[in-house]
């Protein structure tokens, strides 16, 4: 054992006991030297002792100054995931608490999962389970998984990006609800870094010049700032607070900008002691510098669903320049850094108690808003757009139910969302609503402000166009939940009758077959787990029921020519395709008619998935399509496919590139364009009234690795803001 090793242990334990001075420090060594022995020999991509990463993880648990049991938990976290410790072991030498900890934490492991995103969704479930126990799992989790993107760059570049995507999908957007902020910045960024390595190089280029070249002007808005607190008599500490680079790169993305056109990249904070105070700063802010109209944002008298508290306005700044401002107290700016782990009491286990119900009520919520989800890819689509409702939207409404309980929701909300916050069955079973006391649309946009009373009825219930004006990820998820079930009761029930159909047709009893182990059988040979499962796709067509009596009939007696295809739907003879669908393949089958869906038309590269429409064979949609939402509950329709892989020919992709109206750039992005191999077959110029242009093509390539290479290579030419794929309209040749 090293000295360097015992060195940052006693300093570990030096920080656990800073803010608890009673802390346990043996148990702490005990745990160390626990996982030291079990992660003996093992070494991490990075060429260091395994040891280290259980006390990095360690270490940030006591940065957010949790108890001693969930940074044991956290030295430990790995031990029955990675080594020969076992669950028991742990509980007899550290108690159930610990045991627990690292149970939520650990990888479901021995079960064998069809694909890497089934393990996903399972692992994640299996946290988001526990987490609804002892809060400390996810604090856990985030920690393993922060310093495991510290680490990414000794992995080979397809794991960096897997891990990256994941954890920009699912781990930032839970620090961010959990109101971690500093957290959530730094997964962010290290994300962008994997994931767009040249815009990150660029971004952490370019603002570091801009911070550099701001300076003087910043510390001179500072210093005016200072001067007039202190001759009104106010205290507040105040400083500048640069952007992170994937809020940025976010900005640039979602405005369709450029750097040089991003004005705040740094906000000035200021801290003082009371709630009172942040009001009477903000008013002296207003009297020296004028409010910009629609940039005021008061997340004081309304905090934010994470927790944070905190005033926000934009000020026209000496020289014209917008500078933003948060005012916020001591405490407001802990909650900020720190969220939920800032705030949070453990009793019982860690388990959440009433006391806290208001901090906790989202996460109450997470969980039982997911819990029942079944379908994985359902259950991750739902989480992660849950996870996003923060980032995603960022104007929302604050409503009231009529006992003044109040509902924080995006902007553009209905009724309809509102109903589902409060709870599942009040949505379904939705008729109208009164808001301030007159019946509105079921559309309405909701107001902040607005008292909402929600008119339910037993006899409504959710359907199909619903999807199509909610807002919020919670009433949507709900919906198709409860459309999927009425459509498998449909199928269940239709499968049944053309069983029986077939059944008396061919003079067999239906009741001794149903009750019998012959269609067990008969499922397995199929594919499918369960005789349900089987009538209910004879209900949907995705399986005759010919050709289950088939199975179930002697093979002297069974009709010749019945038994040709997967499916009714797809029992036509192949047809000559567009060129595009020759490209896919549809696993464990052979000839399948198919088309490339108008919508969206996917290219070689793209993530695609069939949908079976009823007579026209198979569309093959890209899982990004803008109409997959309306697929989304009718899973039983969807079909694996997979692009060939010796893909011949090029395929007309339409993009657009915007760009300063100069002379000369439209040249100079021909000329990208054909340097990366690529041939344009038709392009449109159009002008804006801000000096731009729009730049469409159409262009040929091979691929999405080529469709890329291209624009990025569009958009190194000078006087290019931004270069995109459109959606909607593609070709082949």
């Amino acid at each position: 054992m090293s000295v360097a090793t015992l060195t940052e242990i006693e300093q570990l334990i030096q920080d656990v006991q800073s803010f608890s001075p009673d802390a346990d420090a043996s148990l702490i060594r005990l745990a160390y030297d626990f996982s030291a022995t079990a992660h003996a020999g093992q070494i991490r991509r990075s060429g260091e002792p395994y040891l280290q990463h259980p006390l990095a993880v360690a270490g940030i648990l006591s940065f957010l100054k949790l108890d001693v049991t969930a940074i044991v938990a956290g030295l430990l976290h790995d031990t029955v995931e990675d080594t020969v410790a076992t669950q028991e072991e742990l509980e007899k030498k550290f108690g159930k608490d610990v045991a627990r900890l690292v149970d939520g934490v650990t990888k479901i492991g021995k079960i064998p999962f069809k694909s890497y995103e089934e393990k996903q969704a399972e692992n994640f479930r299996k946290m988001v389970l526990s987490m609804a126990d002892d809060i400390r799992v996810v604090f856990i989790k985030l920690a393993d998984r922060l310093h495991n993107m510290r680490t990414l760059e000794h992995l080979e570049e397809t794991k960096q990006k897997q891990i990256a995507q994941e954890t920009i999908e699912i781990y930032a957007p839970l620090a961010n609800r959990l109101g971690m902020s500093w957290m959530k910045q730094e997964l962010e960024d290290l994300c962008l870094q994997y994931l767009n390595p040249d815009a990150y190089a660029m971004l952490k280029l370019r603002v570091a010049k801009r911070d550099e070249e701001r300076y003087q002007y910043i510390e001179s808005v500072i210093a005016i700032a200072c001067e007039t607190l202190q001759k009104a008599g106010l205290s507040g500490e105040v400083k500048g607070r640069p952007k992170h680079l994937f809020g940025v790169h976010q900005k640039m993305e979602r405005q369709g900008i450029s750097f040089e056109e991003v004005y705040d990249l740094t906000a000035i904070r200021i801290i003082t002691d009371t709630k009172l105070n942040c009001y009477a700063i903000l008013g002296l802010i207003h009297s020296i510098w004028p409010p910009v109209p629609g940039r005021f944002k008061d997340y004081i008298a309304t905090p934010r669903s994470n927790l944070y508290q905190s005033l926000h306005t934009t000020v026209l700044g000496p020289q014209g320049e917008h500078v933003e401002f948060q005012i916020r107290t001591a405490q407001m700016h802990r909650i900020a850094e720190y969220g939920v782990a800032a705030h949070w009491r453990y009793k019982e286990d860690g388990a959440i108690t009433d006391r806290d119900e208001k901090v906790f009520s989202w996460l109450r919520q997470f969980v039982e808003w997911h819990k029942d989800l079944s379908d994985n890819r359902q259950f991750m689509d739902s989480v992660k757009l849950d996870l996003f409702h923060l980032d995603l939207f960022h104007d929302v409404v604050f409503a009231f139910t009529p006992k003044g309980e109040v509902k924080e929701l995006p902007a553009g909300s209905t009724p309809v969302d509102f109903a589902y916050a409060i709870h599942t069955e009040v949505g379904h079973h939705c008729l109208g609503a009164k808001v301030n006391g007159k019946i509105v649309s079921l559309r309405y946009h909701l107001n902040s402000g607005d008292t909402v009373e929600v008119i339910s009825s037993a006899n409504q219930v959710p359907h199909k166009g619903w999807l199509k004006f909610v807002r919020t990820t919670r009433a949507k998820a709900r919906i198709k939940h409860w459309l999927k079930g009425e459509e498998q009761k449909q199928g269940l029930e239709l499968g049944r009758r053309l069983l029986e159909q077939e059944f008396r047709r061919h003079h067999l009893s239906s009741a001794q077959l149903f009750k019998s182990n012959e269609l067990a059988r008969v499922a397995q040979e199929f594919g499918v787990e369960t005789v349900e499962e089987l009538i209910r796709m004879v209900g949907y067509g995705r399986l005759p029921a010919m050709q289950v009596v088939t199975k179930l009939l002697p093979a002297q007696h069974s009709e010749p020519g019945k038994d040709e295809s997967i499916s009714e739907v797809l029992l036509l003879k192949p047809q000559p395709a567009l060129l595009e669908a020759k490209a896919v393949k549809v696993k464990g089958s052979g000839d399948v008619l198919m088309q490339i869906s108008k919508c969206c038309h996917p290219i070689p590269g793209d993530r695609i998935m069939g949908y079976i429409t009823r007579g026209r064979g198979l569309t093959i949609h890209s899982v990004t399509c803008p109409n997959w939402e309306a697929l989304d509950y009718e899973k039983e329709r969807l079909v694996e496919v997979e692009w060939e892989t010796d893909i011949q020919g090029t395929h007309a992709v339409r993009i657009s590139v915007v760009a300063m109206n100069q002379t000369g750039v439209l040249a100079k992005v021909s000329s990208a364009i054909s340097s990366c191999q690529a041939n344009i077959s038709r392009a449109e110029i159009t002008t804006r009234d801000d000096g731009k242009a729009v730049l469409d093509f159409v262009v040929d390539i091979a691929n999405t690795l080529h469709l890329d290479r291209m624009l990025q290579a569009i958009e190194r030419v000078d006087g290019v803001t931004t270069a995109t794929r459109r959606r909607g309209w593609q070709g082949s040749r």
